[in-house]
């Protein structure tokens, strides 16, 4: 479909002003250095639009893939290091502690000198690692509850084994917080590691590799006597149970409707129909609690999202003896910390690493601790980064932006035949309600509001403990989401920081969220064309949209409470027309991924973004042409603006994967892969291809298009 605007002879733009500005030049050199003008753009659009960037861009040998938005990570994280580096008498307490945890991250010299230190007392303080332990069955044994142990790690470290509970707003009441109880997740990225052949099978093998190593580390660091065998035998008999867990769980394709997923049942219910092996949810879960002082009753009302997960625990937990458990939920503490250990402790990990992303080179230290204080003080760090890169402005624009694209999916839905008058009301008062978070929360910035101060005033930490640092982060991490059970939800809550390089929608809040880090070019600039800017961030804004009525979104009102607002009418003809793009998307090969099929139905919500996104921004960049008038050519480009719009979109998902990678991603990752999402895009509207055709004076011919791409189409614009 986007194909056939530039189809055939590029015909010459009839507007004829050349726009030579230093922003025009530089967006024009971009745009076409990142083409292969070779490939006809009706053959291979993705190749034709990215081809250049390919060419010129290698997969680093610290990454597993290489994008557009994976370079402008890099340049965020260049960023960062330099502001979190930079003394300021000036900083307020929460920029000071984000620079001391980031300069403890840096004192390798001290990490080195501590070694398994820290790591040995943490086993102590779980309950202990019986497989580097000669001592346990006699010492620990007797006294260990799965109940305690799990409520530890949960209130203690954030840290979700066997069971994931947590504190979130209710699916059902937008207004209140409440319990879920979900299946875990694993050691390994996807269920498909444990079971499948291929690239899987050798993940699998480095994993319990891995777990051997660190095990035997551990031994020799307590002076124990080193017993290979056993040491073996005890990790495969955790890395069964692992497989035992990951059997249990669902697989991605069986959890995308919400409305199975939520099971609410009171505590007491909880304990009867889920009572596997005598476990007692009363003590597990008021022992997390507990750590927040708060008490709860057998009337407590909680979230079921995994019966099927808990339906199976019995048979499980039957299968291993307390002993295997132990080495497992400890393991499973130790995997994310290994990487703030010592060098011996970082080279096991990485050798396992090399084999599950196909990586041969560690990334730079510094980078690591840029991600770890950015990940874990969002809104400190977001400070920094809004305050040297950020154009206050740009709110404005971007606000400005969505409004007009808010406008032309109203305008969209009096379009559509398959949905009736009562729906599409329905439709217009959500998409009109949705909330708009744009660039950072205003808080972070004004000196005189505490709210930042008071976010972080409970942490204290210290350049020569990183390790503790991080344990205490987590911590507060738990108890921070665990204490929204009994308070009300926030309506004005950031979901996300300021200094992420991505968007993001939230149907508990029909919010949307554009963080400063991806208001930055290809996608949005103030200087450039408002063809690129439209193509960008528009088509990022509507895909935003989007997802407020994609196959999970559509379940929710403009209030975010989980509630069927479609008649059945609109809701059966919904459905039909998402078959019609699971076959379509699930129809691509990837050979990368060792030939597997992408998988339409996890990537379904995504998909339907993608399409509606593009066609709604779009046609509020027309709309925008016809107020203001067509824009200067850029410079070397015999483009008109209508073009610009269409490569700018396509170049935003330049990208390349290893196929360690893609093996991951296209079993865990809920997008398609770049290449076939434009690829599908630019087959699956007939009507948009018409509207390309005559853009680029291409015939269609006497093709008939089939009833079913119709109906696609109309879906995308849902």
């Amino acid at each position: 479909m986007l194909t056939l605007i530039f189809s055939g002879q590029m015909f010459r733009s009839s507007h004829n002003s050349v726009c030579t500005t230093a922003d025009c030049v530089t967006a024009a050199a971009r745009l076409l250095q990142n083409m292969d003008k070779s490939v006809k753009p009706c053959d291979n659009f993705y190749q034709y639009a990215c081809g250049g960037w390919l060419e010129r861009h290698v997969i680093p040998e610290t990454s597993s893939r290489h994008s557009v938005f994976d370079i402008l990570r890099d340049k965020l994280e260049i960023v960062l290091k330099g502001v979190l580096e930079t003394e300021n008498e000036q900083d307020r307490n929460a920029i000071k502690k984000a620079k001391v945890l980031y300069n403890s991250c840096m004192n390798e010299s001290l990490i080195e000198q501590r070694d398994s230190q820290p790591l040995l007392q943490l086993i102590e303080r779980i309950g202990d690692w019986p497989v580097a332990s000669d001592d346990w069955n006699t010492t620990t044994e007797e006294a260990w509850s799965l109940e305690d142990t799990l409520a530890k790690l949960t209130a203690r470290f954030h840290k979700k084994v066997l069971l994931d509970m947590y504190v979130w707003t209710d699916d059902r009441d937008s207004r209140r917080h409440i319990i879920y109880i979900d299946q875990p997740g694993l050691g390994m990225p996807s269920r498909d590691y444990y079971f499948n052949d291929g690239n899987y099978k050798k993940v699998r093998e480095a994993y319990l590799h891995f777990m051997v190593s660190i095990a035997k580390i551990t031994r020799e660091d307590r002076n124990l006597t080193q017993d290979d065998d056993r040491v073996w035998e005890e990790m495969m008999q955790v890395l069964e149970l692992e497989t035992d867990i990951a059997n249990a769980t669902s697989p991605a394709e069986e959890r995308q409707d919400v409305t199975v997923l939520y099971n609410k049942m009171t505590l007491g219910e909880l304990q009867s129909t889920f009572s596997f092996n005598g476990y007692n949810w009363t003590r597990f879960i008021q022992g997390v609690l507990s750590s927040v002082s708060i008490e709860v009753q057998l009337e407590e009302e909680v979230v079921v999202y995994s019966a099927p997960y808990l339906e199976k625990m019995n048979d499980v937990l039957s299968k291993h003896s307390v002993r295997t458990m132990q080495n497992y939920l400890t393991w499973q503490l130790i995997i994310d910390r290994v990487n703030s250990l010592s060098r011996r402790f970082k080279d096991a990990r990485a050798r396992y690493r090399k084999t599950l992303y196909g990586t041969t080179v560690e990334d730079a230290w510094w980078r690591e601790c840029v991600r770890y204080v950015q990940s874990s003080m969002e809104n400190a760090v977001g400070a920094l980064y809004v305050r040297e890169t950020f154009a206050g402005e740009s709110k404005r624009m971007v606000s400005d932006l969505i409004s007009k694209i808010q406008k032309a999916y109203v305008e969209t839905l009096e379009e559509l035949s398959w949905m009736d008058i009562p729906s599409k009301e329905k439709a217009k008062e959500k998409a009109m309600a949705i909330k708009e978070h744009i660039g950072y929360p205003d808080h972070i910035l004004q000196e005189g509001n505490q709210k930042l101060d008071r976010e972080y005033a409970h942490l204290n930490f210290s350049e020569e403990h990183y390790f503790e640092n991080i344990l205490e982060n987590l911590k507060s991490e738990a108890h921070k989401s665990l204490k929204k059970l009994r308070e009300p939800v926030d309506p004005d809550l950031w979901i996300i920081g300021a200094a992420v390089v991505n968007a993001f929608y939230s149907p508990n809040r029909n919010q949307i969220v554009f963080p400063a880090g991806i208001l930055q070019p290809p996608f949005f600039s103030k200087h450039q064309h408002q063809a690129l800017n439209f193509g960008g961030i528009g088509m990022v804004i509507g895909h935003e949209i989007t997802h407020g009525f994609d196959d999970n979104g559509r379940n929710f009102d403009k209030d975010g409470n989980m509630l069927n607002w479609w008649s059945n009418y609109s809701a059966e003809h919904f459905k039909e027309q998402s078959q019609c793009m699971v076959q379509q998307y699930g129809n691509f090969n990837w050979k990368l991924a060792g030939g597997q099929n992408v998988s339409g139905i996890s990537t379904l919500g995504e998909n339907i973004a993608d399409n509606g996104g593009i066609h709604q921004a779009y046609k509020a960049y027309l709309k925008w042409v016809e107020m203001e008038g067509e824009e200067p050519r850029l410079p070397g480009l015999d483009m008109d603006y209508k073009q610009l719009f269409f490569l700018n979109f396509a170049q935003v998902w330049c990208g390349a994967y290893r196929p360690e990678y893609a093996s991951q991603s296209i079993k865990t990752d809920s997008h398609s892969p770049l290449e076939y999402s434009l690829k599908c895009q630019h087959k699956a509207h007939p009507r948009r291809r018409s509207e390309m055709s005559e853009i680029g004076g291409i015939s269609i011919g006497n093709r008939t298009i089939p009833a079913v791409e119709r109906r696609g189409y109309r879906l995308a614009c849902c």
